[in-house]
């Protein structure tokens, strides 16, 4: 009998071995795959060039944001911080000739600032200078 039992616990031990082999090598491929199909779409997703969509979207946030300050204007034609922030939208949506305009309106209301003054005169060198 007791030679029975220790084949028993023998061959007991070694299908308990042979399943902790068969579920080590198993959960090793599933975490090898799982790393491999999280791995590709980024290195795919890197390799792909950026499109120049960036500038794009900048230029029409502008855009939205100046038609945001136009609609305050509408409200209040002299509101200084609508006025101010359109001339430098303007500005950098290169409509020199619009934020002039806006530029010499800040000056008239406010002829104490001297920054409007300075900015304005800069912009008319500018636009002098591209006229040539």
């Amino acid at each position: 009998m007791a030679g029975s039992d220790e084949e028993y616990l023998i061959s007991r031990k070694k299908q308990i071995d042979r399943r902790k082999k068969i579920v080590t090598i198993v959960s090793m491929f599933s975490f090898f795959g799982s790393t491999v199909f999280a791995v590709i779409p980024a290195i795919q997703q890197a390799s792909q060039p950026k499109p120049a969509i960036a500038s794009a979207s900048t230029e029409s946030g502008l855009q939205q944001q100046a038609q945001g300050y136009e609609l305050v204007l509408q409200r209040e034609p002299e509101n200084q911080l609508a006025l101010e922030k359109l001339s430098l939208l303007r500005l950098q949506l290169k409509d020199a000739k619009g934020a002039m305009e806006l530029l010499e309106k800040l000056v008239k209301l406010h002829p104490e600032r001297q920054d409007y003054k300075v900015v304005l005169e800069q912009v008319k060198k500018q636009q002098g200078n591209s006229d040539r």
